[in-house]
């Protein structure tokens, strides 16, 4: 049966890829996670290979293809490990929001050097005391000339260490009923006086993945920075978060097959009463249990992908595969986990780091509870 959106093309890049990862990030991967940190050469290597924003207009450095091919980029990245979620959100979530909102003069500034590694991009949503309810954010960007006066902070920020620009969200009419419509989004670039980096975030999973504490201070932002119209920002927000939430149940599906497999070679290779510990009917009806699920939400998956890139609105069916892929991910890393025994609890396997990385995923990019919420209004509840 033809697949719905991958073709010999794809897989012809995939292999590429998958060479250039064996090569350029396996063998530095737990090296990375010690360093907390992914080095910027791994990002212009990326950028070299044409890997980082290859969907934008050639003229722009990019090579103008289908989002197919984005979608094997995300696939062969989480198999390395989800640490590397943050080259997913510079290609198909902050730099989308400049090709689809930007003028032509912010992205003839900076695109070409996010096709290259040399801009690495952030986006800056949460706060220390907002996060899904984006409506109710605080920071300010108050006009003052030709600057904008922006003020606040931002945590959990991915790529926040390393940023280059960042997308950040706040209001610049902080007096706006109803609230959504004081929300613009500002681009706020390295060097910008009154920027400046928090903390690097200690987090339980995702060590390699730079997470920061982001301050404006009284921060001028030039106002030709401002992304699209002034009050829009929640709106365009609204209209890529299906795009992100998709990325992520792709980074959580893509997790839950690389720890069957693992799992399925681990428990044929172990013994235990004289036997290899996948001949227990316990064993065989576990595995068999995950496989079924993990072949199930892959055929729901990728017709939702084919139907993204078709262009279609597929909110609800987006918020459905975010909090189900997701959820039923972090129980295959707990049974697969088990399913190794004492070992399962060793660094030295991989199992131990997709089960300390995989709960986030229910988190970020708006909380499952919201995804429901999403959900039950769609359905007219």
């Amino acid at each position: 049966m033809k697949h719905p959106y991958l073709t010999d093309d794809h897989e012809i890049f995939r292999r590429s890829l998958r060479k250039f990862l064996e090569k350029e990030a396996y063998p530095f991967y737990d090296q990375w996670e010690e360093e907390r940190m992914i080095p910027r050469s791994f990002w212009e290597k990326m950028g070299e290979q044409g890997y980082l924003c290859p969907d934008i207009d050639e003229e722009y450095g990019g090579s103008e293809v289908d989002w197919g091919f984005a979608v094997v980029i995300n696939e062969e990245l989480e198999r390395v490990g989800s640490g590397l979620v943050g080259v997913g959100l510079h290609n198909d979530i902050v730099v989308p929001y400049i090709t689809a909102y930007g003028t032509d003069e912010q992205k003839q500034k900076w695109l070409q050097k996010c096709t290259t590694g040399e801009i690495i991009t952030a986006i800056a949503m949460t706060e220390p005391g907002t996060g899904s309810d984006l409506a109710n954010i605080q920071t300010t960007a108050i006009l003052d000339g030709d600057h904008y006066i922006l003020n606040g902070q931002k945590t959990f920020i991915t790529n926040g260490i390393q940023s280059d620009l960042i997308v950040v969200a706040c209001k610049t009419d902080p007096k706006a009923n109803p609230k959504h419509k004081g929300v613009s989004l500002l681009v706020v670039e390295r060097d910008t006086p009154g920027f400046s980096r928090g903390r690097k975030l200690n987090k339980v999973g995702l060590h390699c993945q730079d997470t920061a504490e982001l301050i404006f201070e009284d921060c001028r932002v030039p106002k030709e920075n401002l992304l699209g119209e002034e009050g829009k920002g929640f709106l365009y927000l609204m209209e890529k978060l299906q795009q992100e939430r998709l990325l992520v149940a792709i980074a959580a599906q893509t997790a839950s097959e690389v720890m069957l497999k693992q799992t399925i070679e681990y428990v044929k290779s172990r013994e235990a009463f004289g036997k290899p510990v996948s001949k227990f009917q316990n064993t065989q009806f576990k595995i068999v249990e995950m496989a079924t699920e993990i072949e199930m939400s892959r055929a729901f998956l990728d017709q939702l992908i084919a139907e993204h890139i078709e262009g279609k609105d597929v909110v609800t069916k987006v918020s459905m595969a975010k909090w189900k892929l997701t959820d039923s991910a972090k129980k295959i890393a707990a049974e697969c986990m088990q399913l190794h025994g004492g070992y399962g609890y060793m660094e030295e396997y991989e199992i131990a780091r997709r089960f300390r990385d995989i709960p986030v995923a229910s988190i970020y990019a708006g909380t499952n509870e919201i995804m429901k919420t999403i959900i039950a209004k769609n359905l007219g509840l």
